[in-house]
């Protein structure tokens, strides 16, 4: 952890989200988990997906 970390965690101790933003916080991650679930299973159609692409070109050594 770097400097601002600890500024920043410090800041929020001492001013703690409201009730309402931890629960949206909550909701968020909640529906992002659902979402990779449903696509885990299966469930969710092609165009949820993303295409295909070829991979990366390998790096060529010097000889």
């Amino acid at each position: 952890m770097n400097l601002r970390h600890l500024l920043r965690l410090s800041r929020w101790a001492r001013h703690p989200p409201s009730a309402r933003r931890v629960i949206l916080v909550f909701a968020v991650v909640a529906l992002c988990l659902a979402l990779a679930g449903l696509e885990w299973a299966g469930v969710l159609p092609e165009g949820f997906g993303l295409d295909p692409r070829p991979p990366a070109p390998k790096p060529q050594s010097l000889p």
